[in-house]
């Protein structure tokens, strides 16, 4: 978030003067460098856990992540955006266990209904 954050200030800041669409190198690497850094920490992470299969589990926590720590952001801060996301994270890993399935299906729903919910209200 931190370095979303800073890219847009960067970004301001270089195209102050322009009057008409100005892009920076970095509003063009901020997504592909988040993605690469999220999938390598998440691959790293979940292989260290002994989460399988990692395919059923990485996609949904990437492409569903912005809405929790977007909810989060926006009610508080960036901080909190890191604690949702590794709330987010730490959730969808649990249905890769049978044992832990519903808690992570649950524990899911939850915190993208509450996200959709401080996002819309």
């Amino acid at each position: 978030m931190y370095f979303f954050s800073w890219v847009r200030r960067d970004s301001d800041q270089a195209c102050e003067k322009t009057d008409g669409l100005c892009w920076t190198l970095w509003d063009w690497a901020v997504v592909p460098l988040t993605m690469t850094t999220a999938l390598t920490v998440l691959i790293i992470v979940y292989k260290q856990l002994g989460v399988r299969p990692r395919l059923a589990v990485i996609p949904p926590t990437i492409l569903l992540a912005p809405i929790p720590l977007a909810a989060a952001h926006m009610t508080v801060g960036w901080w909190t955006a890191t604690i949702a996301g590794g709330a987010w994270s730490c959730s969808l890993a649990l249905t890769a266990w049978s044992r832990y399935r519903i808690l992570g299906i649950t524990a899911s729903a939850t915190l993208l209904l509450a996200s959709l919910v401080a996002l819309y209200r």
